[in-house]
């Protein structure tokens, strides 16, 4: 059984790896502002999807309050970019 779990992993590991690769094309070709954080919001997204399947594989419970760490600070990344983009300043 050990055996379908590193394939599992490895097939979403190169899922999420194309998914990196492919939002780091859209943040650097995006037409205008408002693609480029949604690139980015998919991109933390994308990161917390592999430090836990790195944890996965691992074993390590250390690396899923990293995740959570990644994950909330994108989310407070992405607040302040929007906010930013449609006021023109993040804090009152």
């Amino acid at each position: 059984m050990t055996g379908v779990l590193d394939i599992a992993l490895n097939v979403a590991l190169l899922a999420v790896a194309v998914a990196v690769v492919l939002c780091g094309w859209r943040l650097m070709k995006g037409p205008d502002a408002v693609d480029r954080v949604l690139a980015i919001d998919t991109l933390y997204i994308n990161a917390v999807g592999l430090v836990v399947l790195l944890s996965i594989r691992v074993g390590s419970y250390l690396l899923f309050e990293a995740a959570l760490l990644v994950a909330m600070l994108g989310f407070v990344s992405t607040v302040a970019l929007a906010r930013y983009l449609t006021r023109g300043d993040v804090i009152e």
